[in-house]
């Protein structure tokens, strides 16, 4: 019995009694928010791409990450921020460092504003006026490196995620 208690007790103190392993809220909450804009691609067939990329970027900076991509697939890149009030922006570069030409997306709500010519500053729905999400989606016409960067456009701090997702 000593030794079970014992053993209980080693256990117990080499488990961390803290939950510093954990995300912080924010980039919970822009996991979330990055996974309910992606959604908008799984309904078209994409498959979510396993993993996510999250930080912080100080007002105005922006930063690059490296993805492999593979010619004949289709590619949507998803970014969130998890403050509504930021604003982010997402672009594409391939291996030379030249801007790619991407599909922006544009959510039902801010289609249905411009098909009825209407502001979408106007529209009643929180999402179509959103500047804290942002989509591109890509073809390569050849497979290797690509970058994609993510620029925080607001004067304050704000916490990131982006995933990608592909069909």
């Amino acid at each position: 019995m000593k030794f079970l208690l014992l053993f209980a007790a080693a256990i117990w103190i080499g488990v961390p009694h803290g939950f510093s392993d954990l995300p912080p809220d924010s980039e919970v909450t822009a996991h979330r928010a990055v996974l309910d804009l992606a959604g908008a691609f799984t309904n078209d067939g994409f498959k979510l791409r396993d993993g996510a990329f999250s930080s912080t970027l100080k007002g105005g900076q922006s930063t690059v990450i490296q993805v492999n991509l593979y010619a004949g697939n289709q590619y949507w890149f998803a970014v969130s921020t998890a403050d509504a009030k930021s604003a982010v922006a997402i672009a594409l570069y391939d291996e030379s460092g030249k801007v790619i030409k991407t599909e922006p997306y544009a959510s039902k709500a801010d289609s249905t504003a411009k098909e009825s010519g209407t502001d979408a500053q106007t529209n009643p729905d929180p999402d179509a006026n959103s500047t804290n999400r942002a989509a591109a989606g890509f073809a390569p016409d050849a497979s290797g490196p690509y970058y994609i960067q993510i620029a925080n456009t607001t004067g304050a701090p704000a916490t990131y995620c982006l995933i990608y997702s592909y069909k």
